[in-house]
């Protein structure tokens, strides 16, 4: 049995290196394509060390930064070959492909980066941290109330931006010595403000519901999962009704960890095809697209796991149900929205119709769910989360020039003497 996993092991290693390979070079050829970058021309940098697997935190950001690049002009930092081949197709943002530490050197040696933006805490962020005289400014890829909203790494960055006052009350609780009021900007949350996406279905009258789980996570503590316990039971009963429209949005690294979850995804898009193939007026929706929006807007209700996507749900202001985590070991930040949540039990899943009728009547949990989306995001009115990144990045550029003047005639050295940082993808 060793002997077959190992060698498992070893054949999905080799087929790691043989994409990576693949990327390198069709990266650098598209690359080649557009010609070399102006020098001086980019302010803002979105740095991203990830692979192709957490495109995701990227493309929610696309819209924002590229409303931002009319202003200041961005582009995106990719340190991994796969990651920047899936940024190159997107095409959304400006591209460079960094992938060793000196290539990073020689970028910005050329170009005019003050702030440069990070969506997540990948290890490799502390590469970029080497470089002064520019803020690193932690944006993330959503708000929620899971441990790595958090993360001690927050004090690594100059500032962060932040969606509102639970954030901060999140981070005051947690964090040492942590100035909140000079290090965090509250913004909102501006992907808000971008909805994208044409509806894959003709609008009938029937009840939407938006079922998008997390993957399984890692670890006890972060198994928020719910296709394993409540999906399968949650869409057998929407699939079964003839007033009801399911839009299934699984995270992309469903099943990467949990083989068993991998396959109880398969069989829910496998229903939902069944189910279209019975009835194609039903039009129920597997969606794997890269755009998020329409789905948030479009949906009667939602029903999402302990993930960005309670936020992003709350920053639509529509009614939501929260799946609760089967296993006793998850961690449960009950001091925010989830001390108030409405609950889904995996006992309950199958009663979903019923659920998703109550929290469309309940007046008093609609109350409630109002004051909620205050508290996490401020003004949610059109383009007001816009105008407050737009705002903080503004006043990034004011403190750079400050800072620049005051140490305009300093000596700086940006070159990396790490031989062991100089590292390809």
């Amino acid at each position: 049995m060793g002997v077959v996993s190992d060698g498992r092991k070893a054949a999905r290693l080799l087929r790691k290196a043989l994409d990576n390979r693949s990327a390198v070079r069709e990266v650098r050829r598209e690359l080649a394509t557009r010609g070399p970058v102006p020098p001086m021309r980019f302010k803002v940098a979105v740095y991203f060390a990830d692979g192709a697997v957490n495109m995701y935190q990227m493309r929610q950001w696309y819209k924002p930064l590229a409303q931002l690049a009319e202003r200041w002009p961005v582009v995106v930092l990719a340190r991994s070959a796969t990651g920047a081949r899936q940024l190159a197709a997107d095409d959304a943002l400006p591209l460079a492909f960094v992938p060793t530490v000196r290539d990073v050197e020689r970028f910005i040696a050329a170009q005019d980066i003050r702030v440069v933006l990070y969506v997540n805490q990948n290890t490799r962020n502390f590469q970029m941290f080497r470089y002064g005289r520019r803020w690193h400014v932690f944006i993330n890829h959503g708000e929620s109330d899971k441990m790595y909203m958090t993360t001690n790494q927050f004090k690594a960055y100059d500032y962060a931006l932040v969606a509102g006052d639970a954030a901060r009350e999140r981070l005051a609780r947690v964090l040492w010595d942590y100035d909140l009021e000079r290090r965090t900007i509250e913004i909102g949350r501006p992907q808000a403000d971008h909805y994208s996406g044409t509806l894959p279905y003709t609008p009938d009258g029937r009840t939407v519901v938006l079922y998008a789980p997390t993957w399984e996570g890692d670890r006890p503590s972060a198994h928020y999962g719910s296709i394993a316990t409540h999906g399968e039971a949650l869409t057998q009963a929407v699939l079964a009704s003839p007033d009801h429209r399911l839009i299934y949005r699984p995270h992309p690294r469903s099943g990467v960890v949990d083989e068993a979850y991998g396959q109880a995804n398969a069989r829910i898009i496998a229903a939902i095809a069944a189910a279209n193939a019975a009835d194609p007026t039903a039009q129920h929706v597997f969606d794997d697209g890269p755009e998020l929006g329409w789905q948030l807007s479009a949906a009667d209700v939602a029903v999402v796991d302990i993930s960005a996507m309670v936020y992003d749900r709350l920053a639509a202001d529509r009614p939501l149900l929260v799946t609760r985590p089967a296993d006793p070991r998850a961690s449960i930040d009950t001091h925010g929205y989830l001390s108030a949540c409405e609950w889904l039990d995996a006992a309950h899943a199958g009663q979903i119709l019923s659920e998703a009728d109550r929290v469309l009547s309940d007046v008093e949990a609609a109350a409630r769910l109002k004051e909620w989306v205050r508290h996490y995001f401020g003004d949610t009115s059109p383009g007001a989360a816009t105008a407050r990144f737009h705002a903080a990045i503004e006043h990034l550029m004011q403190e750079w020039d400050r800072w620049q003047s005051l140490t305009a005639g300093d000596p700086v050295d940006d070159d990396q003497d790490d031989a062991e940082l100089d590292d390809a993808d």
